[in-house]
């Protein structure tokens, strides 16, 4: 090759160089930036939505962050209300293996293992919120209900009652004891938690209705009727009395009396008629 052909060839492959350089360019994507987490006002407005909303809002926030331990409690807390049992108690144990001590995903633990029927497995993290927090009700108020749910009676009082020492007449304790008496067949005694829960200023709309159904199933229908009265639509308490009719009937015509897991059920019945 002659010399002024090498030139020209460097020449042209030089000049070729800003070429390619530009063509390589055009091919590599811009940076995408990175996602962040809401702000807060943001995340409070979303806590004020539904349970839809908020699983999709609060796993988008854990997806941007998986150690972030707000987001995971508040999209197990979701699942669960959605009924996504398991889910729940998945992303409630992931962290507390992050977050050891992280006492609001030990009770949400507990309330998702309560909520699927299987209690005893959130029993440990229960007993482990109760000790990091001993002046705190609520580790107790779900003990109380995992034990009676795996038949320990006796620990579900004991557990209650220390609640109840902590923050006497708490509407949720209260209630959870009467259902308890319920499921046992002891409705005067139900009737009398609820009462004093139904009578506290933090007392649920679920207080005042698991009173009605206490009242009902004595047969003291016209104060039922008056409570549900006030919080449900007609058509609503109309079915509920017709249900209370239906199975306060069947009670009396029961020549033997009903056993506690023949109980149970008509606690769920009234709680899905008010959902």
């Amino acid at each position: 090759m002659s010399r002024t052909r090498c030139l020209a060839a460097t020449i042209s492959l030089i000049m070729g160089l800003p070429l390619a350089s530009g063509a390589l360019a055009q091919t590599v994507p811009e940076a995408v930036a990175p996602r962040l987490p809401a702000d807060a006002a943001t995340r409070a407005a979303y806590d004020r939505t539904d349970a839809l909303s908020r699983s999709v809002f609060w796993g988008n926030e854990h997806a941007i962050n998986p150690m972030d331990p707000v987001a995971g409690v508040k999209m197990a807390q979701a699942l669960r209300e959605l009924g996504q049992f398991d889910r729940a108690a998945e992303t409630a144990e992931a962290v507390v293996t992050a977050q050891p001590n992280n006492l609001e995903a030990m009770l949400e633990i507990g309330r998702a293992h309560i909520a699927r029927g299987q209690a005893f497995y959130g029993i440990n993290a229960l007993e482990r919120a109760r000790e990091i927090a001993p002046r705190d009700w609520r580790p107790l108020s779900l003990l109380g209900v995992a034990y009676q749910q795996v038949r320990r009676a006796d620990d579900a009082n004991a557990a209650w009652h220390a609640g109840l020492s902590i923050s006497p007449d708490q509407p949720e304790i209260l209630t959870n004891m009467a259902i308890a008496r319920m499921g046992a067949g002891n409705l005067v005694e139900a009737e009398n938690y609820l009462r004093r829960a139904a009578a506290q200023p933090g007392a649920s709309l679920q207080v005042r209705q698991n009173l009605a159904l206490a009242l009902g199933l004595q047969g003291k229908t016209a104060e039922a009727e008056t409570i549900l009265r006030r919080d449900l639509p007609p058509e609503t308490v109309d079915h509920n009395l017709a249900w209370l009719a239906r199975r306060t009937e069947e009670m009396r015509s029961t020549v033997q009396p009903a056993q506690p897991a023949q109980s149970s059920p008509t606690a769920r019945s009234w709680d899905s008629l008010n959902r």
